[in-house]
């Protein structure tokens, strides 16, 4: 029997990285970010709940500049997957299904997210939360 050559099927090679595509794949990946934040959140109150040298420990690894860095991260997931999730929400409501609606409305969520999360550690920052 012979083998025939059989077409491959197009990959992210092939294709031109659009701000579309982009914000598939940061929804689906802040969705697992959070997913583990949930745990380390829910870790963080068994600590609290077992007493102040538990929680010593909670703060101490938070205070740090991993600490701090994961929590920044996890802020920003919360916010892109917050902005990007009303857009879907609107876009159920067949809203904004243009391209350069569909574009439009990507980019805002990505601005949107990094404006909030800027707010958020900007309070934070200047009311010596973070310190």
């Amino acid at each position: 029997m012979a083998t025939r050559e059989r077409p491959l099927s197009p990959h992210l090679q092939v294709y031109r990285w659009q701000i579309q595509m982009v914000t598939s794949i940061l929804h689906r990946a802040t969705g697992v970010l959070l997913a583990f934040g949930a745990l380390l959140i829910a870790a963080a109150l068994l600590a609290l709940m077992l007493g102040p040298q538990a929680w010593a420990c909670v703060t101490e690894l938070a205070a740090a500049w991993y600490g701090k860095a994961f929590l920044f991260g996890w802020s920003w997931a919360f916010a892109y997957h917050l902005c990007n999730g009303i857009r879907h929400v609107v876009q159920d409501f067949a809203i904004g299904f243009s391209i350069p609606a569909f574009v439009r409305s990507s980019w805002l969520s990505v601005i949107g997210s990094l404006v909030i999360t800027a707010l958020i550690w900007g309070w934070l920052l200047f009311q010596g939360g973070a310190a």
